[in-house]
């Protein structure tokens, strides 16, 4: 059970008022946590029969946006109720308060990643690639030398045998590095020895109307090449018809994979415009295929119907953060954000509806109901569904051959709870999930490297780690 669940059902359970105290501000909120809380985490909050308070570790998210949901919504699988109807959201923010305050008093700092892990099959080690990043977003690997990561600032970066390069390689695009916006996916060309291209994904701004506030923006893939570590002979690839680019800054997606027959997949998510996921007129909240020179192919479902964007492949879809392509049937697989509850795991087929908003298992970020529909014919159902969310973000099957036993089955990471799971899928179903990395920080991708290890990138702190195998166990 996390600190929340224990903390927040002692403060309910006795029925904290907010006039129990008639002051406001951290001493209330300290008030509030003496008389009714320090009885299981210790009146230093250095916890007891509950968890320590203030050791930097949080389990279903520290952000504050996280913890105040996480209180007033609860995590009823855990055994935290929701507090919506006995505790204010005034007095929710003032518990939260104190609490960050006594942490910051304490001085305490997140722990460093773990030196080793235990998982059910293998103990493994835990080494650190490259530190010091920038909110790193993406790892791929031209050879077992050479592993390029983005940094959503606008830079990609280059760890060459081993040792991160101090500059980041010159020339890449400008990039609108607002709210969740900034440079996105790298991936590199599966035929990379023979012609040196790689493929990024950003979010693209054009130039402000008169009369905007901001210029509007849509997620936009180039593929280009490395020469002295520079980028040099860009193509635009994908661009968005300018008339659907929006003023808003999150949900661009953005993934980008390979499948068997050389077809390029990439994600893009609605926009903050949930409707306009139905609507194939526009790119947002769609998954998209073309060929790798930008050309769309003939196949595709949607080609020749009026006023469908050609590129699309399926749809529905609200904020793709994980595509990966299963290395024996070549199938494609994503990941996506929920609202609030509801994160899914997807087997993406040709001209498919999945469904949001018009489906879906979450609630919009206040608590409201975005839709009361989980199904619906015609409509994709999830083939795993995460209630409450955890953030998926990253994703990647396992292809290797350093862990034998963990071939084909999916990574996942997670940004909210901060974990890597690893999913057994068997007939297109999760048969078993596995955390096999927790509390290093928030896991925004995770991919099988060319060597068969396994990278995590966090983007906090920016940090990549890679897993390798120390024994397997019996």
């Amino acid at each position: 059970m996390s600190r929340w669940a224990v903390l927040l059902g002692v403060v309910v359970v006795l029925g904290v008022g907010l006039n129990a105290w008639g002051q406001e501000g951290v001493p209330y909120g300290r008030a509030l946590y003496m008389e009714k809380c320090a009885s299981c985490h210790g009146a230093k909050l250095q916890g007891g029969n509950a968890q320590s308070l203030v050791d930097a570790v949080w389990q279903f998210g520290a952000g504050r946006g996280y913890v105040f949901r996480n209180i007033k919504h609860g995590i009823p699988h855990l055994g935290m109720p929701s507090y919506e109807a006995t505790l204010t959201d005034r007095q929710i923010n003032l518990i939260i308060d104190f609490l960050h305050d006594a942490e910051r008093e304490a001085g305490v700092t997140p722990p460093p990643p773990p030196e080793t892990l235990e998982t059910i099959d293998y103990h493994i080690k835990v080494d650190i690639v490259a530190e010091g990043l920038e909110v790193p977003w993406s790892i791929d690997f031209i050879d077992p030398q050479h592993i390029l990561i983005t940094e959503r600032p606008g830079r990609v970066r280059l760890v060459e045998n081993g040792r991160l390069r101090p500059e980041p390689i010159a020339g890449t695009p400008v990039v609108l590095n607002e709210g969740q916006g900034g440079l996105l996916d790298v991936a590199v060309d599966p035929n990379h020895a023979r012609n040196g291209w790689i493929y990024l994904a950003y979010s693209h701004a054009l130039k402000a109307k008169p009369g905007q506030n901001r210029p509007p923006a849509m997620t936009r893939i180039v593929r280009g090449r490395l020469t002295n570590h520079a980028w040099i002979d860009q193509q635009v690839i994908y661009e968005a018809p300018h008339q659907t680019y929006g003023t808003t800054r999150h949900h661009y997606g953005c993934r980008i994979v390979f499948d068997p027959a050389g077809y390029l997949y990439f994600a893009i998510g609605d926009r903050g415009a949930q409707d306009q996921a139905q609507d194939l007129s526009r790119p947002n909240g769609k998954m998209h295929r073309i060929h790798r020179d930008g050309r769309v192919p003939k196949d595709n479902p949607f080609v020749g119907r009026d006023g469908a964007l050609p590129t699309i492949y399926s749809y529905g879809h609200r904020n793709p953060q994980g595509l990966a392509v299963h290395p024996e049937t070549g199938r494609v697989w994503d990941t996506e954000h929920g609202p609030m509850g509801g994160d899914e795991l997807n087997l993406i087929s040709k001209g498919l509806n999945y469904g949001w908003p018009v489906v879906t298992y979450g609630l919009n970020y206040n608590g409201t109901v975005i839709s009361k529909l989980t199904r619906k014919p015609g409509m994709e159902t999830p083939n795993l569904y995460w209630k409450p969310s955890i953030a998926v973000c990253g994703l990647d099957f396992y292809r290797g051959d350093k862990f034998p036993k963990w071939r084909n089955r999916l990574l996942v990471g997670a940004l909210k709870y901060e974990e890597v799971d690893l999913l057994d899928i068997a007939a297109d179903r999760v048969i078993h999930q596995e955390t096999i990395l927790k509390n290093a920080g928030r896991v925004r991708d995770v991919a099988c490297g060319l060597d068969g290890f396994v990278y995590v990138v966090l983007n906090r702190p920016g940090t990549v780690l890679r897993l390798s195998p120390i024994r397997e166990k019996l």
